[in-house]
């Protein structure tokens, strides 16, 4: 397919708004305030966009359950915290076409009666801040954003909110708690933000890439749009592919093509480096199971990677070849996910911490095969307990990696060391070494 999301991105100044508005920009946003807010909801279930941060909900049925029968203020949260590991497709947008996020921000004001979005980025991002506050500041001057909008009469404005940082802040009641000055920690479920979100208003939480596809969507029209790819998986879809591959980065395409074709077709990642062969892969995230080389001939749709046995999630996929030590790839992201653990469910908390250090004990030749039964009791004791998804993120890895490599936990503990011939593992024991 022609790229849609990342048409204009190499451009030069791709990101202003003089080259928006060359290319169109801003014409969807005229467009759908000239139509029901009903409508513009409407346009968007029949296109079937499902939300592009990690669940795959419905965008279009997440807008209509915004209680609009409510005297209270509505608004649109866009999620823009992006900390998952082996993800880095929403900064691209945002850095590339801010423009893009801003008139899909506004649509779905429009859309659920919100007179205020809020883009929440991540802490890390203060690259990406200063691009999005020096466009919006153009946007707000052009009339697009503010008061009178384009001479309709909607008001409607856009605020920029850099976080702390924290991954727990990607999950949606986290974040709505951070941009109320708290800590980035989750709310019990129900009720939903749809109805008690920010500051008790109802709210529509929405990932970078799902607003991104809003304005084609009201440009082109729903049937449209669900023509790209799949039934029930339509649109264009970002894909960012990393570890170890010949050309990693952010791939457009829809969601029938292969995760096969990700990972080897020129046109994407071009392979695994330097002839070495596939081990596994991690399809959404470092937060879903891995698949090996024979369950990747399956479309890299919400439905097809479920059917393989794992997630899309947030569609980052890590590639990982035959020199990766499972072991140590999963006391890795442990160790990631028990400092990102926001401390509220004891599950989460204590048994992070408790995976991390008996992985670090297999890794070292210190393990002991009763270890094997205790990593897989801490990890069904978190899984399913969490106010949260983070607790079954944090379990997934240890899971995942023993279900697949047990035969290479059992060699750590046999024969003392890592047995996965891996030349940069040498090398960095005998830097330790000396």
């Amino acid at each position: 397919m022609d790229p849609v999301l990342t048409r204009y991105i190499g451009e030069p100044n791709s990101h202003t708004l003089a080259f928006y508005e060359q290319k169109g920009g801003y014409q969807a946003l005229k467009k759908a305030l000239g139509m029901a807010p009903d409508a513009v909801v409407d346009a968007v279930k029949a296109s079937g966009l499902r939300g592009r941060g990690g669940a795959g909900f419905p965008t279009g049925m997440k807008w209509q359950f915004v209680d609009k029968k409510s005297p209270k203020p509505k608004y649109i949260c866009c999620n823009a915290d992006e900390s998952e590991p082996g993800t880095f497709k929403d900064h691209v947008l945002m850095e590339r076409n801010p423009h893009l996020l801003f008139e899909g921000c506004l649509i779905g004001c429009h859309a659920i009666g919100a007179k205020v979005a809020y883009i929440y980025i991540r802490g890390e991002f203060h690259h990406v801040q200063l691009v999005l506050e020096r466009e919006l500041a153009k946007a707000r001057a052009a009339g697009y954003v503010g008061t009178n909008i384009m001479g309709t009469g909607f008001d409607c404005e856009i605020h920029i909110h850099r976080g702390a940082g924290a991954y727990e802040a990607g999950e949606e009641t986290a974040l709505i708690e951070s941009l109320e000055g708290k800590r980035a920690q989750p709310r019990i479920k129900p009720p939903f933000p749809a109805v008690e979100g920010l500051w008790g208003c109802p709210t529509a939480v929405n990932n970078v890439e799902t607003l991104c596809n809003v304005p084609f969507i009201i440009e082109h029209g729903p049937e449209w749009f669900s023509k790209i790819g799949p039934e029930k998986n339509g649109g264009p879809k970002l894909f960012c592919v990393s570890g170890h591959v010949q050309k990693p980065g952010v791939f457009e395409a829809s969601m029938d093509v292969s995760l096969r074709d990700l990972i080897y077709d020129p046109k994407f990642a071009g392979g695994i480096r330097g002839g070495h062969n596939l081990k596994c892969v991690i399809p959404g995230g470092s937060s879903v199971p891995v698949l090996l080389p024979h369950q990747i001939d399956v479309p890299a749709s919400f439905d097809g990677i479920v059917k393989a046995g794992s997630m899309l999630g947030s569609a980052g996929i890590i590639v990982m070849d035959e020199t990766t030590c499972m072991v140590w790839a999963a006391e890795n992201l442990l160790y990631f996910y028990k400092h990102e653990s926001c401390g509220k469910c004891t599950p989460c908390r204590e048994g992070g911490d408790w995976l991390h250090r008996l992985l670090g004990k297999i890794e070292r030749g210190e393990g002991q095969m009763k270890d094997l039964d205790l990593l897989l009791s801490v990890a069904n004791n978190i899984l399913g307990k969490t106010l949260c998804a983070f607790g079954d993120a944090e379990a997934t890895p240890v899971l995942s990696t023993i279900a697949a490599f047990r035969d290479e936990y059992e060699a750590h503990i046999r024969e003392g060391r890592c047995t996965v011939p891996s030349p940069w593992r040498a090398h960095s024991r005998m830097m330790a070494a000396h």
